[in-house]
């Protein structure tokens, strides 16, 4: 297989994801890791971190409409924990190991040895990316096929709103007299389009767990969830 700028590559991946762009230098950008890039050099590699921010919005409008036709009795609560469900990083990392974007992105030798192209963080915010890409060079109608097809079912086997990492915490807490779950912001990093919140959750008698998320409330519910994950183990 070529690197990730190859074009026998390129091709391959825009025939798995269904769309052939006008512009291939967005599908470059999009397929880009920041680490790949360097800092201040004239004509260097633009990351993918700015496709990233329009693909979150563009799959979050799509998403939602989705949701409201699927759903039309629902209220906003429920439609808002579907679409959390569907725009989290583990269902655009699943979505983006289907079609195998880890093997077309452009990353630092250190990244990849270090397994960056099986990493979620990274298949995530290269799928938004690519949605982002998509966009600019098609404009919507162009990434609603893409939405439709990998997200379409997803949405649909959501017959019961999934509850909020948070409301399930704060119950199970409560259920066992501990008091209510505390959240201490931590640590705020990264761009300032595209921040990384990281936060910490502590229940009485319990470890304290640390996650991160482009928000507070992000971060506050991946940290809610991965506490939940640990008990499954207990």
């Amino acid at each position: 297989m070529k690197t990730a700028a190859g074009t026998d590559l390129l091709e391959a991946f825009q025939t798995g994801i269904g769309y052939r762009f006008n512009a291939v230098r967005l599908l470059r950008e999009a397929l880009t890791h920041s680490s790949a890039t360097t800092s201040g050099s004239r004509g260097s590699r633009r990351s993918n971190e700015r496709l990233e921010f329009l693909g979150d919005r563009v799959l979050g409008l799509l998403v939602a409409e989705m949701l409201i036709a699927a759903y039309p009795d629902d209220p906003e609560g429920a439609l808002s924990r579907r679409q959390d469900r569907l725009v989290r990083k583990e269902t655009l990392a699943d979505i983006a190991l289907a079609l195998d974007l880890g093997g077309a992105l452009t990353l630092a030798r250190g990244e990849r040895q270090s397994g960056g192209r099986d990493k979620a963080g990274i298949l995530a915010d290269a799928m938004e990316a690519i949605i982002g890409a998509i966009y600019i060079d098609g404009g919507l109608e162009a990434v609603r096929p893409l939405v439709e097809r990998h997200w379409r079912k997803r949405a649909e086997a959501l017959k019961v709103p999934p509850s909020d990492p948070k409301t399930a915490l704060q119950e199970w807490a409560q259920a066992r007299a501990l008091g209510l779950p505390v959240y201490e912001s931590l640590n705020t990093s990264g761009p300032s389009h595209a921040p990384v919140f990281t936060v910490a959750v502590t229940v009485s008698g319990h470890e304290r767990i640390v996650a991160e998320g482009g928000s507070k409330r992000d971060a506050e519910k991946a940290a809610a969830r991965l506490f939940l994950k640990g008990l499954e183990n207990e």
